[in-house]
């Protein structure tokens, strides 16, 4: 004799509705045939004639980048777009909604210059012409895979008038609204601070930027104070000292930053290490709350401040290019910084208006020269003394060696 098991029993007393749905969903099938189904039906356009006449809901569409498969960060935003869409609709808006793309930039030119770099083959050898039309082919794929590919997800857009960053079309209108400007008076030629490839010799975004540990070169520079501005002339015969981890913008100085509300002081030097550079007797102005680090650092073992003075005694005050004499013969001026701080150097922040955000910014403020001594591949200018032609990246050694000799030729003469 057999016994039932208690599902069986429970089996009998459980009713259930009878539907015509299917046990299994079998999505990989039956998305296509929807999606077939809406095709055969002309459900876009029965779509888009049912919005003429009523209120209009538009959703710009921020365009994704035409260069690879979608990814889940594609999904979700498509997927939430339309599920506003629909919604809208069900409350009676017509519904525009145009899909787009962006085909222009780094990522697609990156691309292209592996399959050059695979072959061997210089990018600079091949015509900007050429370049650009296996761009545009290169990402005219990608965005005919996607928009497949959004299909699938089942997201209802007018597909048939997508737009395109690299349609000629786009191109014009976008040439025509600059047009516009021109024409009004308001377009004019500057510059700003931007990211920069020395490599591809174009501007990155800031999304372009990836970061990892890197070991820079890090330096003290003493400046010599020309002008001292304080009426006890506590300034005369003092180099402000600055630090940075870039040598290579030493040639673009033209100001250094101080902060108004720090206290500084004056320092003599009394004994220095082996390796220090500083000369015994020698008299330099740093932040009174860095005068331990900076000591340590610049191999300073005996000191004693002679003076502390608010930044603000520092307006007026100019000093000397470190290579003054060597084709660097201007004023650095003294500017305060609202950005400079004590949590590392010395307080007194070198600044090359060319190079770096905040440096562009105080040179805008007190009309300093933004000189471009770097060209777009990362080499010096041939006109930048000593280190024309020279690349920023293979530039640290020799301004350390040049701000090396420059020193000892001023203790040399006595100056």
């Amino acid at each position: 004799m057999s016994e039932s098991k208690p599902q069986d029993v429970y089996r009998e007393t459980v009713f259930l509705p009878t539907t015509s749905f299917p046990m299994r969903g079998s999505l990989p099938r039956r998305e296509p045939e929807i999606l077939a189904g809406w095709e055969s039906e002309k459900l876009d356009d029965r779509l888009f004639a049912q919005a003429q006449g009523r209120d209009v809901f538009m959703l710009h569409d921020g365009p994704p980048y035409a260069n690879g498969h979608l990814h889940i960060g594609h999904a979700l935003n498509k997927i939430l777009k339309d599920v506003i869409n629909r919604a809208h609709r069900m409350s009676g808006y017509g519904i525009h909604y145009v899909p787009g793309w962006d085909c222009h930039g780094l990522p697609i030119e990156w691309k292209i210059e592996e399959e050059y770099r695979k072959r061997g083959q210089d990018k600079d050898s091949v015509p900007v012409l050429q370049f650009r039309a296996e761009c545009r082919a290169y990402a005219q794929k990608w965005l005919d895979t996607q928009a497949s590919e959004f299909r699938r997800l089942g997201v209802q857009a007018e597909w048939a008038r997508r737009y395109a960053t690299m349609d000629f079309s786009s191109e014009a209108a976008i040439a025509g609204e600059i047009g516009k400007f021109l024409l009004n008076g308001l377009l004019y030629r500057g510059l700003r601070p931007v990211m920069w490839s020395p490599v591809e010799k174009t501007a990155l975004a800031e999304a372009e930027i990836e970061y990892r540990d890197h070991e820079s070169t890090a330096i003290h520079v003493a400046f010599p104070i020309v002008t001292d501005p304080t009426p006890a002339r506590a300034l005369e015969d003092v180099a402000a000292v600055i630090w940075t981890t870039t040598p290579w913008t030493i040639p673009a100085n033209r100001a250094i930053a101080y902060g108004p509300e720090i206290t500084y002081a004056v320092l003599r030097v009394d004994g220095v290490s082996d390796e220090a550079t500083l000369e015994p007797q020698s008299r330099v102005l740093v932040a009174e709350d860095l005068i331990g680090p900076f000591c340590q650092s610049a191999g300073v073992t005996a000191h004693h401040v002679l003076y502390t003075l608010p930044g603000s005694a520092l307006e007026g005050a100019v000093c000397a290019h470190p290579l003054r004499g060597q084709g660097y013969d201007f004023d650095v001026p003294l500017l305060p910084g609202a950005h400079v701080t004590t949590e590392a150097g010395t307080g007194l922040v070198h600044t090359a208006p060319a190079h770096g955000e905040d440096d562009f910014n105080l040179g805008r403020a007190f009309g300093l020269e933004i000189t471009e001594l770097v060209l777009d591949d990362g080499r010096y200018a041939d006109w930048v003394p000593l280190f024309g032609g020279g690349h920023v990246f293979k530039a640290a050694e020799p301004v350390c060696q040049a701000l090396l000799e420059a020193m000892q030729r001023a203790v040399a003469a006595g100056t």
